[in-house]
């Protein structure tokens, strides 16, 4: 018998919609996507803030914070890249059944692992948040000096140069930061939760 074959799920008494009842508004993942430098961590930040001063009940998970430790173990080949997107979305899923606002600002270069996420949710329950910008801009901003660093020749297999990244095909929100500020940016996701209803229940 394997190890498996001895674990059953325990039910709670407190279900995702009593918590969402106590906290009068959705659960949900805000999924933020994009190039090193588009602007991913800046924005969820400034949401996240937002968000907490309306009393929306929120936790936002960074790709750098959880390398520091749920996914320290992990580096950046192809499949560690895939294992650190796969625990981060069985993570955001428990956040979603606590009942809060969860906001994850990772690179997930890989479509096909973005959407191993959305389906592990309701069809409700994910939001991908395409942070678009050029190259170049990234380039020009460069706020943690990692593309100094590629050109270096210090670091190989970075996103965007030398390792792919793939662009959502059909994200619900895109911010193009070539062009939009960070206010314009959250200002423009919050329009979006509140026309579909996210941060008050019915």
């Amino acid at each position: 018998m394997t190890e498996s074959e001895n674990i059953s799920w325990h039910y709670s008494k407190v279900t995702k919609e009593h918590r969402r009842q106590l906290n009068n508004h959705k659960s949900v993942v805000l999924w933020f996507t994009g190039l090193s430098g588009s602007g991913k961590s800046t924005i969820s930040v400034e949401l996240e803030k937002e968000l907490h001063q309306m009393g929306v009940r929120t936790y936002r998970l960074d790709g750098d914070n959880i390398r520091h430790g749920l996914n320290k173990d992990l580096g950046f080949s192809p499949d560690d890249r895939k294992e650190n997107i796969r625990r981060i979305g069985e993570v955001s899923r428990l956040m979603v059944e606590a009942g809060l606002v969860t906001l994850t600002a990772f690179i997930s270069p890989y479509r096909e692992d973005r959407d191993e996420i959305r389906k592990m949710m309701n069809h409700d329950e994910f939001i991908e948040v395409f942070v678009d910008a050029s190259l170049e801009t990234c380039k020009s901003r460069d706020p943690k000096g990692l593309y100094k660093k590629v050109r270096a020749g210090k670091i190989t297999g970075f996103t965007g140069i030398d390792a792919p990244y793939e662009a959502p095909v059909k994200p619900e929100i895109t911010v193009n930061t070539d062009v939009a500020g960070v206010e314009e940016s959250v200002q423009a996701i919050m329009s979006y939760l509140k026309t579909k209803g996210y941060l008050i229940n019915d």
